[in-house]
């Protein structure tokens, strides 16, 4: 488990986990359209919005955050799903 504690850290992560799963299709993060990210208490969603929009920059793809009471491992904050649209 990555960043024990820290959304911001889980953050990063998970949107690099994202980055490979893309490249592994030959697609790249401007192909990304949409994002869906749930945050495991709602009070850290600046650091979790901070990071998310410091990877995405001027891409902007279309997003919702959401609050959830907990995730699968008492442990993950942030889990992140992304939409692509390969061109």
């Amino acid at each position: 488990m990555v960043g024990v504690g820290d959304p911001a850290a889980q953050t990063v992560q998970a949107l690099n986990n994202i980055r490979r799963a893309l490249e592994s299709v030959d697609a790249k993060l401007e192909d990304v359209v949409r994002t869906r990210i749930y945050v495991a208490g709602i009070t850290k969603w600046e650091q979790v919005g901070k990071v998310h929009g410091s990877v995405f920059k001027d891409i902007r793809p279309a997003n919702t955050m959401v609050e959830i009471s907990k995730l699968v491992n008492p442990q993950m904050l942030v889990e992140i799903e992304a939409e692509a649209i390969l061109g």
